[in-house]
């Protein structure tokens, strides 16, 4: 009976550390998304080249419904847009709630 128990709560820590590993990657891939936004609005990409094409469109596929979400609520402020400050932190409080409610 407590081999059992010993193994269930191994797995809660493996699945809670599986999704804050997840939340991290994709807060980690919403700042690449950010950053390569603005590097490649500023002119900093070759036209037409390939890879830089699949890497914004990856990206973007990726990236645009989260932030979606926040964009239709929160309007940009003249050319600053705050809705990915304020998504990365929803995910990151809400990653760390979701991982403490599943560790136990």
């Amino acid at each position: 009976m407590m081999s059992a128990v010993l193994i269930l709560a191994d797995a809660r820590a493996q699945i809670a550390d599986f999704v804050g590993a997840l939340v991290l990657v994709y807060t980690l891939i919403i700042f690449v998304y950010i950053i390569t936004s603005l590097i490649f609005s500023f002119g900093g990409r070759v036209p037409y080249n390939r890879w830089s094409d699949a890497v914004l469109t990856f990206l973007r596929d990726v990236c645009e419904p989260y932030l979606g979400i926040f964009r239709r609520f929160i309007p940009p402020i003249g050319p600053l847009d705050i809705s990915p400050i304020v998504a990365i932190l929803v995910l990151s409080f809400g990653g760390r709630i979701l991982v403490s409610l599943i560790a136990g």
